[in-house]
């Protein structure tokens, strides 16, 4: 058995959400139980691989949605052709990737995509062929303040905002200590607003940062605890996080402190990684439902991947985001006209003019709009950490931010408020 496959089981058993293998096939796009033929639809995606992270979760899984779909008359009957491509967190990479799928391929959308480095390199190629990329992995500021990016994910961002809000709201948080990488578009980023989030509420906060080529995590765990803070916020890749806290663990700093962490800390493996020491004592935003709140669509997203993707592929956000996007691309090219679905521009403006999907697996509406930033998904869940997995502690909520003024108005704007 696999480690995914042995967590799997082991959150089935804790109640987290996930039942025994399920008899009943998923249930994908058109749903006719017959494989899709005739001249495929080109879709791309790019997600990063290699270090600081894997993202590729979030294209696994949208390409196991859309071998469901094409096993169930594809799109107006004609299969998804998807390919991927890996950045490997490398510029040059990076672009030669989007100029591939953009420029070299009749690609009508990109679906799935996730990384630290694409969506920066690439924004303005997606701007200039007019292209829309329904991503779910973002993690940079050029993903959600961008005309033709819009994803699923939430990003570092909105995710720390809700653990901060949660900790100034519930733990009695009044100074901030973020621990955030060195890159200006997103640990400076993210970590900037929670501080005026605090600061905007009477708190303070500071931020102390990791280089992401050489991480030195004692220094910026120094640094933090040093600050004057009573609360740290670990906004870092869960195996960055996973080092703060056994330095923060052999300097026995647990009680010290309120530690909260954005989604990467949701993971099935991180309970037991944490050991007995922390649990009780990290509360994590999740930005997509947690794994016991199993509604239909987290139903359906893992009798995909049972289905279809491999036992290796991780069961986590990402994937459900990856899941989530796909899934939101097939509904709206089904509701074309099957004559326009090769037609770029046709496809961007259905895209566009997404509003209202809805997903057990997001606490609300799901809509894009024709603007100059896209970030529908801005509330979530807290949990906790405990022994076996975790335990919710606020269901739904939306932050509260100035951040997301631009976005409440176009969402009244959309008839969504």
């Amino acid at each position: 058995m696999t480690k995914q496959r042995k967590l799997l089981a082991l959150a089935s058993v804790m109640g987290m959400g996930f039942a025994a293998p399920a008899m009943a096939a998923p249930m994908c796009g058109a749903n006719t139980g017959q494989a899709a033929s005739g001249d495929p639809i080109i879709v791309g995606g790019i997600h990063g691989n290699a270090a600081p992270g894997d993202f590729s979760a979030a294209t696994d899984a949208a390409a196991a949605y859309f071998k469901c779909v094409n096993a169930n008359g594809g799109i107006h009957g004609r299969p998804v052709d998807y390919r991927v491509e890996n950045d490997q967190w490398n510029p040059e990479l990076a672009a030669q990737a989007a100029a591939k799928l953009v420029n070299d391929t009749n690609s009508v959308a990109l679906v799935g995509n996730g990384s630290f480095i694409e969506m920066a390199v690439n924004a303005g190629t997606y701007k200039d062929a007019d292209i829309m990329v329904m991503a779910s992995a973002c993690a940079i500021s050029e993903c959600f303040e961008s005309s033709n990016i819009v994803s699923t994910n939430q990003g570092p961002l909105p995710s720390n905002l809700g653990a901060v809000q949660y900790a100034r709201e519930e733990l009695g948080a009044t100074n901030i200590a973020c621990i955030g990488l060195n890159i200006p578009n997103n640990g400076i980023w993210s970590c900037e607003a929670s501080i005026n989030y605090m600061k905007d509420n009477g708190g303070d906060g500071s931020m102390a940062l990791l280089n992401p080529g050489a991480p030195d995590v004692n220094s910026a765990l120094l640094e933090a605890v040093s600050s004057g803070a009573d609360t740290i916020l670990i906004n870092q890749p869960a195996g960055l996080a996973l080092a703060i806290l056994k330095a923060a663990e052999e300097q026995d700093l647990r009680d010290a402190f309120n530690w909260i962490a954005p989604t990467p800390l949701y993971d099935l493996s991180v309970p037991d990684q944490v050991g007995d020491y922390w649990h009780g004592h990290i509360y994590v935003n999740a930005e997509l439902a947690p794994f016991q709140v199993n509604g239909p669509d987290a139903q359906n997203w893992i009798k995909v991947m049972d289905s279809y993707a491999n036992p290796e592929d991780p069961r986590d956000t990402f994937a459900q985001a990856g899941y989530l996007s796909a899934k939101f691309f097939t509904e709206t090219m089904l509701a074309m006209d099957p004559a326009d679905v090769d037609d770029r521009d046709k496809v961007g403006d259905a895209i566009r003019a997404i509003k209202g999907l809805e997903s057990d697996l997001m606490c609300g509406p799901y809509y894009v709009g024709d603007a100059d930033f896209h970030m529908p998904n801005h509330a979530g869940y807290m949990v906790k950490i405990v022994k076996g997995g975790y335990e919710i502690v606020r269901d739904c909520y939306e932050y509260d931010s100035a951040y997301f003024e631009p976005h409440i108005a176009l969402e009244k704007e959309l008839g969504l408020r």
